[in-house]
């Protein structure tokens, strides 16, 4: 029984040794971990951490792509050359009309009655020319003979040319009663399509007042509106091409022929025009094209999206100074925005630092704990 009670003794002796070991053990462990490892102070985790990116200037090429329509070069304004009431209109929106076609026609009883007037005066001054043609050669008879006074002749001479300038007025008149009666009839004048119309019978209507436009037929321009920053750099060639939208193996080379020289108040852009080489068939009037143009390459510092920060009402971004920690606000100026990226202008140099991740918490001369994008800060 003695022996029993101190062989527990013992073991009990022996286990309690075995943990006070390992309790040392992991404690010179523990010691020895933390003087190899750099403490971090608390000042370090109450930093702000952004991420940041060294700026570089990357050559850039980009590719605009507009959508447009075809339209003609040359557009024509019809309208009467005199007043009237519409009595017949013989074309719609889209027929193809020749040069001389007759387009529309008003009702022509003034014009009427005053051709049949101008052939009257004409039939009468024609008849009074004819009694004095006779009056004077019977006066040139009776003055060769003898039987007449020379004032009598003279007077018969000054008739005849009286009666002959009455005849030639009367001509002139009825010459312009004729043009005007032919202004009743609508004629363009050059072939096209007709695109849009404003007159239906029974319209009276004023003389100069446009009632058909015309799409001249001939050379067509594909037509986009784009923002004005576009219009600064055209694409290094000159050369756009267009595809159809509804079938993009459909395609045409053009040029730009016309810029206008004023932004629309509601979209903001300006419509330009190029003038297509060839046009094939399938690019009729209104057809809805897609335009592809490459921009001439230029140096720009390249940044996503969310290093774009709005200070003092103008683009900027912030900047990080490695040697004091610290972040800075700069303007810069925008070169062009990309779907996911924006080329800078101006405002960063190649070498600096952007911060790209973490700008909403940032306030000038901030200090923060920056990650380099790709290396160490």
């Amino acid at each position: 029984m003695g022996s029993h009670s101190a062989a527990m003794v013992d073991r009990k002796i022996r286990m309690t040794a075995h943990r006070y070991t390992a309790v040392v053990l992991a404690t010179i462990a523990l010691a020895t971990a933390a003087e190899g490892a750099e403490p971090t102070t608390a000042p370090d985790l109450a930093l702000a951490r952004v991420r940041v990116v060294e700026a570089q200037r990357t050559p850039v090429a980009s590719e605009v792509v507009l959508t447009g329509d075809i339209q003609a070069q040359a557009q024509v304004n019809v309208s009467f050359r005199t007043n009237g009431k519409v009595a017949e209109r013989r074309v719609e929106v889209g027929d193809h009309v020749e040069a001389d076609q007759v387009l529309a026609v008003l009702e022509p009883l003034t014009q009427r009655a005053n051709l049949d007037n101008a052939k009257a005066a004409l039939a009468s001054a024609e008849a009074r020319l004819t009694q004095a043609k006779m009056a004077y050669e019977r006066q040139k008879q009776l003055l060769a003979g003898g039987y007449t006074t020379r004032p009598s002749y003279d007077n018969a001479e000054q008739e005849l040319r009286t009666a002959q300038a009455a005849v030639d007025s009367a001509n002139a008149a009825l010459g312009t009663a004729q043009e005007q009666f032919s202004y009743t009839e609508l004629r363009a004048g050059v072939s096209g399509i007709v695109t849009s119309r404003s007159v239906e019978v029974g319209q009276v209507v004023q003389s100069g007042q446009t009632v058909l436009v015309l799409a001249q037929d001939g050379p067509r321009d594909a037509v986009f509106n784009v923002y004005e920053s576009l219009t600064a750099r055209p694409p290094g060639d000159k050369t756009i091409t267009v595809t159809l939208q509804t079938n993009p193996a459909i395609s045409a080379r053009g040029t730009v022929r016309e810029v206008s020289p004023t932004v629309d108040a509601s979209s903001g852009t300006v419509r330009v025009k190029i003038g297509l080489e060839q046009t094939p068939p399938a690019m009729g009037l209104g057809a809805v094209v897609i335009g592809h143009g490459r921009f001439a390459p230029h140096d720009a510092v390249i940044l996503p999206w969310s290093a774009l920060y709005r200070y003092d009402g103008h683009p900027a971004v912030w900047i990080y100074d490695a040697g004091r920690r610290t972040v800075s606000v700069r303007a810069v100026e925008i070169d062009r925005y990309g779907p996911d990226v924006i080329a800078l202008k101006s405002g960063v140099e190649p070498g600096e630092r952007v911060v790209i991740a973490g700008i909403q918490f940032l306030r000038p001369g901030q200090e923060v704990a920056a990650a380099l994008v790709g290396g160490n800060p």
